[in-house]
């Protein structure tokens, strides 16, 4: 008898998280919690660290780039890729149309974000 239904996919939790990332948001959640988020958060960001983006790569990020200078070039090179992939998608067809369309909008959320918390942390 053939199945109709496939199996669930199978649960890789904690593999791919990363610690920091958890330890980090258990201490941001906790400040709110206890309504100690006076501090703001962008601000209480330390500046960038020096890194590369790969073996032999161009690219690089410059040590003591604040987190609200590094979320500005952050927002651009979203709305950047917006524009690409809307070009893009002008020109597919089919399953690519809608995966290009998917991209789209995981972009243009992330810029969303980025965005809403520079717009929170200005007077």
């Amino acid at each position: 008898m053939k199945k109709l239904v496939p199996d669930p996919p199978v649960s890789l939790s904690g593999v791919r998280r990363n610690p920091e990332h958890e330890l980090t948001n258990k201490a941001v959640l906790h400040s709110l919690a206890n309504g100690s988020g006076e501090v703001v958060l962008l601000q209480s960001l330390g500046a960038t660290a020096a890194s590369t983006m790969g073996n032999n790569s161009l690219f690089s990020v410059r040590e003591g780039i604040s987190a609200e200078e590094a979320l500005l070039h952050v927002s651009i090179l979203l709305k950047a890729a917006e524009e690409v992939s809307d070009e893009i998608t002008e020109r597919a067809s089919g399953v690519e149309r809608g995966l290009i369309w998917s991209m789209i909008h995981s972009v243009e959320m992330a810029r969303g974000v980025v965005d809403a918390l520079l717009d929170g942390n200005r007077p």
